[in-house]
C-alpha cells in the first residue's frame, strides 16, 4: 500500500527521544504509514483519534489515555499505539491497521497480535480535544504492482474481519472464565459444606479442563511448543497470520482450516456459554443462600 494525506505519507514510526538530527550517525527511520501532524495548546483530560472508513464504519480509534491494565510479557500483544497531548507540535502514524487483538496474560503464543491493513479507500480521521473536532481526510490507494481482481481486497478484508473479531471473543471468555475459576478455587478453600464443596471443585475442575484446551499455559518462551504443545487459539492465531498478506488473497487452504476451527470453537464455546449462563450462576446461588456471597461474572 501506499498512502496519500494533505500532511505527509511516508513509507517504522518510532525514534529516540533524545534525537536532534545534529548526530552525524544517528538517523531516523521512514514513518511507516499516515502521518499525522497536529499542534495544541496545554488541555486537560483526554483526546482520541478516531478512523472511519468509507462506509462510516470505525476502523480503529486511538487515544492519549494509558492502556488499562496492560501486561507486557514474552509471546504476548505489544501496547496500543498511543496519542501525544503535549502542547506544542505532535506527531502521531497511524499504521493503516485494524486494532491489535488481546492476548492471555502470561500465555506465550509465537504469533502476530497485530490487526490486519485496511484496504484501498477513503479514510476520515476525526481527533476528538474536549469539545472541539478536527476532522481530515486520507486516501490509501492499492498497489500498482498488485493484480487484484474486482471485489478482491473487500472479499480480503471481510475475511480477516471475521478472524480477528472471533480470536478476541476466544482470548476475551479464556481470560474471563480463568478469573472465575481462580475466584472459585478461593471461594472453595473457606468451605465447611462438604456437598456445596464438593460441587464447586467438580465445576473447578471442568473450567481448568476447558482452559488447557484453549491455551497452552507452561510455555513461556521460545521453542517452549516443543515440549509444550500448542493449544487452540494458538492454532487460530497461526491462520490469521498465514492468511494476512499485503496481497490480498484469501487461500482455499484458509478457508478449509477456517471451517475446521470454526467447527471445534462451536464446542468448546458452547461450554463455555453453558458455564456463564447455568451452572455459575445456580452455584453463585448456592452460595449467596450459604451466606458466603458470590464470585464476580464480570
Amino acid at each position: 500500500y501506499y498512502c496519500k494525506i494533505y500532511h505527509r505519507c511516508a513509507f517504522p514510526n518510532q525514534r529516540k527521544r533524545s534525537f536532534s538530527g545534529s548526530t552525524d550517525f544517528v538517523g531516523v527511520n521512514p514513518a511507516n504509514g499516515v502521518v499525522l501532524y497536529y499542534e495544541l495548546p496545554e488541555i486537560e483530560g483526554d483526546m482520541a483519534l478516531e478512523i472511519r472508513n468509507s462506509k462510516g464504519e470505525i476502523v480503529n480509534t486511538i487515544t492519549s489515555k494509558k492502556q488499562e491494565g496492560y501486561l507486557r510479557y514474552d509471546g504476548g500483544p505489544g501496547p496500543d499505539p498511543k496519542l501525544s497531548k503535549k502542547e506544542g507540535l505532535n506527531r502521531f502514524v497511524w499504521n493503516t491497521r485494524y486494532p491489535v487483538m488481546p492476548g492471555v496474560p502470561n500465555v506465550y503464543i509465537e504469533a502476530s497480535y497485530n490487526g490486519h491493513k485496511v484496504p484501498p479507500g477513503d479514510y476520515t480521521l476525526r481527533l476528538k480535544v474536549g469539545n472541539d473536532v478536527l476532522e481530515t481526510t486520507a486516501t490509501i490507494k492499492p498497489n500498482p504492482l498488485y493484480e487484484v481482481a474486482p471485489g478482491q481486497y473487500e472479499t480480503y478484508d471481510a475475511f480477516m474481519k471475521e478472524v480477528e473479531a472471533e480470536l478476541t471473543n476466544m482470548h476475551n471468555m479464556v481470560n474471563k472464565l480463568y478469573s472465575i475459576q481462580n475466584e472459585l478455587r478461593e471461594v472453595i478453600g473457606t468451605l465447611d459444606d462438604e456437598a456445596l464443596k464438593t460441587e464447586g471443585q467438580s465445576l473447578v475442575d471442568a473450567l481448568d479442563a476447558w482452559d488447557k484446551d484453549m491455551v497452552q499455559r507452561m510455555s513461556k518462551a521460545y521453542d517452549d511448543v516443543e515440549n509444550f504443545p500448542n493449544k487452540f487459539t494458538a492454532e487460530y492465531m497461526y491462520l490469521i497470520n498465514q492468511t494476512e498478506s499485503s496481497i490480498p488473497r484469501v487461500n482455499q487452504s484458509s478457508r478449509d482450516r477456517k471451517e475446521e476451527l470454526d467447527a471445534q470453537w462451536k464446542l468448546l464455546k458452547a461450554k463455555a456459554n453453558g458455564w456463564l449462563s447455568n451452572e455459575i450462576p445456580a452455584f453463585n446461588k448456592k452460595l449467596w443462600e450459604a451466606g458466603i456471597g458470590a464470585i464476580s461474572l464480570k
